[in-house]
């Protein structure tokens, strides 16, 4: 699907609309580089945001947690809100006015679904191990019935929904321009260090 992102009222971008699109595929993009999903609902007339871990297949967006997370279970059938962001770099600015951060952000909207079918939600459990690291799906054991059921697996489509990108170096008052101060981009990016093995339980037990 290479139709647009659905455009609404709550996802027209207006403060810098230059910087918002509907791109479906850089949505995609977005998703498929980041890691963590902030999942916001009302519970009790309350908000709530909930950081969760997520995986993709094509054009819906598979949410993960314990089933035994009350809050999570009350976003079963809700009306939700995700954001996904990366963040490029912070951007120094002359003026303290100006500072600001490069980033790629998506933010979606829609109506969150329990999956209980075994087979999509066993699907949706290997694109959350898959999103973590390519290839680690085939790996490792495989969920068991008992973990399937532990497991609470969220279903948003990806339809509703807006992209915003910030990207370049400050931008200053033209009479700031002649003050004695840094001014530019400090680069940032997710990189994964050197692995660390996991330690195997010793003869004796734990």
């Amino acid at each position: 699907m290479t139709e647009p992102l659905v455009a609404t009222p709550r996802t027209t971008v207006r403060r810098r609309a230059e910087r918002g699109s509907f791109d479906r595929e850089l949505a995609h993009a977005i998703l498929d580089e980041a890691y963590v999903a902030h999942l916001g609902f009302v519970v009790d007339s309350a908000p709530r945001v909930l950081p969760m871990t997520y995986g993709r297949i094509g054009d819906v967006l598979y949410l993960h947690g314990a089933v035994g997370n009350a809050m999570l279970r009350a976003a079963d059938g809700a009306d939700v809100c995700v954001t996904v962001t990366l963040l490029d770099g912070l951007v120094l600015a002359r003026a303290a006015m100006h500072h600001s951060m490069n980033y790629r952000c998506v933010v979606l909207y829609g109506r969150a679904e329990r999956v209980d079918g075994k087979r999509e939600k066993r699907s949706a459990f290997d694109a959350v191990v898959e999103h973590a690291r390519a290839g680690r799906s085939a790996e490792a054991r495989p969920a068991n019935a008992s973990e399937l059921r532990q497991t609470l697996v969220l279903r948003l489509p990806i339809a509703e929904g807006s992209v915003k990108v910030r990207a370049g170096g400050p931008v200053d008052d033209a009479e700031d321009l002649g003050l004695a101060v840094w001014a530019g981009v400090i680069p940032l990016a997710l990189v994964p260090g050197e692995p660390v093995p996991g330690g195997l339980p010793s003869a004796g037990g734990a």
